[in-house]
């Protein structure tokens, strides 16, 4: 049984999980959400995995060496992990419960594996299953990346279709035919788990001791 985290159900600001196979556009649409909407930090996940061409250590990804990873991982120092396509991913545990505990929203762009464990440890995070619109599509966009070898995207794409079965355990679904709808898609889950009743408990609580009846 996942370890339960200490992330506090009060005013913190709220934990969004987004998830999706490779190729579906999760990333880009993570990244829109962060740059149009104020409040949400991008928790940046450890990886295993070599870096592509163009990505930055700390901006992309914190790029480990396995025994680093593993010391880490064995350490309680991530929220989540797992391993994907043959390297480990993490999200940093105490990143993400300083930054709700200082109020701010965190998005996380992790794997169904990992969105899983994370809902196990904080039912309350918000979580999002992003949909190709159809296999063929997702199959011309991992081809059209030209990053992988014809029998990677046929494993990338069978481990798709195990993903996308899960959808049932997510709390929200967005089908990814139109970048531009999806990424409104997104920010308006956002902006509505925002305007939740135990989000707002506190406020609330607040406005109303301000309603003193004075008896002149």
């Amino acid at each position: 049984m996942a370890e339960k985290s200490q992330i506090k159900k009060t005013a913190a600001g709220c934990l969004f999980i987004v998830s999706g196979p490779s190729g579906s556009g999760k990333t880009t649409l993570c990244k829109m959400a962060v740059k149009d909407l104020a409040n949400i930090r991008f928790s940046v996940s450890h990886t295993t995995r070599p870096p592509r061409p163009n990505e930055v250590n700390g901006v992309d990804y914190f790029f480990l060496e396995q025994s680093e990873f593993h010391r880490m991982a064995s350490g309680n120092e991530f929220l989540e992990w797992a391993r994907v396509y043959g390297n480990y991913y993490g999200t940093s545990r105490v990143f993400v419960e300083q930054v709700l505990a200082s109020g701010t929203d965190v998005l996380l762009d992790i794997d169904v594996q990992g969105a899983l464990q994370v809902k196990q440890r904080v039912p309350e995070a918000v979580a999002t299953l992003v949909f190709p619109p159809s296999f063929s599509v997702l199959r011309k966009r991992l081809e059209a990346r030209a990053m992988d070898r014809r029998e990677v995207i046929a494993g990338r794409l069978e481990i798709a279709r195990t993903e996308l079965l899960q959808y049932r355990q997510y709390d929200y679904l967005i089908i990814n035919d139109d970048l531009a709808a999806a990424g409104n898609e997104l920010k308006a889950v956002v902006s509505a788990s925002r305007c939740a009743v135990k989000q707002r408990m506190v406020t609330a609580q607040e406005i109303l001791a301000s309603f003193v009846i004075r008896q002149d």
